[in-house]
């Protein structure tokens, strides 16, 4: 099996691009330098050093907390021990210490990738990203520490203005594609996964992009007229998700306390006065008609809560009417928010289950409460928006998911008594 063992969990690797070229092709290098040589190739490939065996734990957060929450970077930050001194950028003699250059190979903004390997040995990515910092910790009398600190593509994208452009009128998602092709981002069309959009954005001069737009925020306000996800996914695309609404998608994983199914450890419950919005205002850019949605049932029970929305991309104002409506939450509902597992209550095929669980994808989580003398169960179907993973050697793996409501439909099964009813929750797949 590849990779390092974390004890209960499984095998990892954690590499950091060195920055050289393990296997290009070198003119008048007695090795490198000969014609038709397979292994030292023109462009080479990127040399990437495994450094899980110095590191003590990994820390990773993906996704939002709250489907209400803007997405922002991932961040990923572990401690490597440094007992022969060969982090240290000022060693000249590290084995990652770029001689023919005179830089540290282990550098900023260098890319960096965890990773787990199956019971199949197939390698998963769970964090890809560059690294933003390196922090050196020299301690006297006891080991030089490095705590690194990474970052996802989404870093990039925030770190990048974009010229002035006209835009025209077209989809949330051709607007996402249109911003990355920008000679000022060019971000790689290799890693991206953009779904089709559902909302028309405008084109009017009103919706002009101005010169230094930040790319990262444009792109918040794009998804902030759609409604869906953006984010980076495990394996480090950027993915588009198009208005969140019913999915036919099923559950990859299902999380029960009774001893059947994938055991948890930890749930988080909510039941709270901030999960209703009863009036939702929409405002398009260069309009001064907002569009307003009220339920005045909600705002009699439960005061006038409002989410306000100005200067929206989308196209017209019944765009933002629409949207306005879809806004609206009246009835708060007790859900489960979030769910905790350790890979020490896992079995192996279901740790390769968790593992690879990713923002978007649905759950079940399923509790058994007391109620009377009896106890009853209760299931949900629920969205990941956010992803916790802790790792550490000695103790194992434990993940955090963090979830969304979200509106099941089921595909119809012809002469089945409960899914071969054609209605809102059943349908052709």
């Amino acid at each position: 099996m590849a990779g390092t063992a974390v004890v209960a969990s499984g095998n990892y690797d954690l590499e950091i691009d060195t920055g050289f070229i393990q296997d290009a092709f070198l003119l008048d290098d007695t090795t490198a330098g000969l014609l038709n040589n397979t292994q030292y190739v023109l462009d080479g490939t990127t040399d990437y050093a495994s450094v899980l065996d110095g590191v003590n734990s990994i820390s990773v957060r993906r996704g939002r907390r709250d489907q209400g929450d803007q997405f922002s970077a991932g961040t990923m930050s572990f401690t490597m021990l440094d007992t022969a001194g060969i982090f240290n950028p000022f060693d000249t003699q590290s084995p990652y210490y770029d001689t023919p250059q005179a830089q540290p190979g282990l550098a900023p903004m260098r890319r960096v990738r965890l990773s787990r390997y199956s019971s199949l040995n197939v390698k998963e990515y769970l964090f890809v990203g560059v690294i933003v910092n390196y922090d050196y910790n020299f301690a006297l009398g006891g080991l030089d520490t490095v705590t690194v600190f990474c970052a996802d593509d989404f870093y990039l994208l925030a770190q990048t203005y974009l010229d002035e452009f006209n835009v025209s009128e077209q989809l949330s998602s051709a607007r996402v594609t249109a911003v990355l092709d920008r000679p000022e981002v060019a971000f790689p069309a290799l890693t991206r996964d953009i779904a089709t959009g559902t909302q028309t954005l405008g084109g009017a001069a009103a919706f002009t992009v101005a010169q230094g737009t930040n790319v990262l925020g444009y792109l918040s306000d794009v998804n902030e007229a759609e409604q869906g996800r953006l984010f980076m996914s495990r394996d480090g695309d950027l993915v588009f998700d198009a208005r969140l609404g019913t999915t036919l998608t099923p559950a990859i994983a299902d999380f029960h306390d009774d001893g059947t199914n994938i055991p948890y450890n930890g749930v988080g419950i909510t039941f709270e006065a901030d999960q209703v919005t009863n009036r939702a205002v929409v405002q398009i850019l260069g309009s001064n008609n907002p569009q307003v949605a009220d339920d005045a049932g909600s705002q009699t029970k439960y005061f006038v809560q409002t989410y306000s929305i100005t200067n929206s991309l989308l196209h017209n104002d019944s765009a933002a009417l629409d949207l306005a409506v879809y806004l609206l939450d009246p009835e708060p509902e007790a859900r489960y928010t979030s769910l905790a597992t350790s890979f020490a209550l896992l079995t192996s095929a279901q740790r390769d289950t968790v593992a690879v669980i990713d923002v978007g994808d649905t759950i079940t989580i399923e509790k058994t409460f007391t109620s009377g003398v009896s106890t009853t169960e209760l299931a949900q179907e629920l969205a990941v928006e956010g992803i916790e993973h802790t790792i550490n050697v000695n103790t194992g793996h434990s993940v955090t998911y963090y979830t969304s409501p979200t509106v099941i439909v089921y595909e119809l099964i012809l002469d089945d008594l409960t899914f071969g009813i054609i209605n809102a929750d059943n349908a052709l797949g």
